[in-house]
């Protein structure tokens, strides 16, 4: 069955406020340990070789420090680029790296007469509520990002009515056996939710149903980090923003104590690699999806279309 809009009261619901806090204090650290979040970047990059488009305009939702802007800039010379993230701090570090990419570019085409792809615009914003028009992108691109939107139905509808009609959405987010080691490690210290409740595969694929896309294209894949000590994983997560960020984690000095011991219960787990290293697994969902043509009016009336 699709996943149920979170509700409320639900405790393991996402805190956009908290999301927003994490990654803000993580833009400084965020590309020394973003392994894992440069990796599915490039294989999602991959995809795009075997599907034509040519969009003019393109929207990177999610866009973190901005590493996807330069390649989807050389893919995509023409197209306009807006980079959204919620955090302020990652616009600014997203900033920066364009303008370092741009100085680069404009050195080595202008012996050539050349000029570079024009800089990205870059919005704060959610990925739940899109501050652009219906229709303003051809291409919808979003690499890690949506397991952090408030509602997924939500998030996936908004990406719907800013494309284009014949646009493409291509994204991925995290499966259910995401930090699977983690999960467990927490579920003998107490009852409340540490680690985000992340939808499955074939679910997000019903939802780009319901919103209206067509041909919806759903992969799958586990990909396993591996860290000398359970503490290290902890930093990894911390570094890119991937804390705790449910509405009904627990605060203050208990919370600490709790997480002691749950970093002690992952020490002692069974599985590790034979060097010794705590393995972190994350099953990373892939999809892509085509807006297609309505078929009703906005007020249900069925659209007849007739050729010649």
């Amino acid at each position: 069955m699709p996943v149920d809009p979170p509700r409320e009261s639900d405790p393991a619901a996402i805190d956009a406020r908290a999301v927003r806090k994490h990654f803000a204090r993580a833009a400084a650290t965020y590309d020394a340990a973003a392994v894992l979040q440069r990796e599915v970047g490039a294989r999602m990059m991959e995809r795009l070789d075997v599907i034509r488009l040519v969009p003019a305009a393109i929207l990177d939702a999610g866009c973190g420090t901005g590493e996807a802007l330069p390649e989807l800039a050389a893919r995509y010379p023409q197209a306009r680029r807006v980079a959204l993230d919620v955090a302020m701090p990652m616009l600014a570090a997203a900033r920066n790296r364009t303008r370092e990419n741009r100085s680069l570019l404009l050195r080595l085409l202008s012996p050539l007469g050349g000029r570079p792809p024009g800089a990205a615009a870059l919005v704060c914003g959610d990925v739940s509520a899109l501050p652009f028009a219906a229709g303003t992108f051809g291409l919808v691109w979003s690499n890690l990002a949506l397991q952090w939107a408030p509602t997924l139905p939500q998030a996936i509808a908004e990406m719907h009515r800013v494309l284009e009609v014949g646009g493409l959405v291509t994204f991925t987010t995290f499966g259910p056996d995401t930090l699977r080691e983690l999960r467990a490690a927490f579920a003998g210290v107490d009852a409340h939710p540490h680690i985000a409740r992340f939808a499955d595969m074939h679910d997000i694929g019903d939802l780009l149903v319901q919103a209206g896309f067509a041909d919806p294209v759903m992969q799958m894949e586990m990909l396993t980090l591996t860290y000398p000590d359970a503490r290290a994983v902890a930093r990894d997560l911390k570094a890119i923003g991937a804390t705790n960020a449910a509405k009904g984690r627990r605060r203050g000095l208990t919370g600490r104590r709790r997480f002691e011991r749950a970093l002690a219960a992952l020490e002692a787990m069974p599985g590790r690699t034979p060097e010794g290293r705590i393995p972190a697994t994350f099953e990373v969902i892939y999809g892509h999806a085509w807006k297609a043509a309505p078929r009703r009016t906005a007020d249900g009336h069925a659209i007849v279309t007739f050729e010649r």
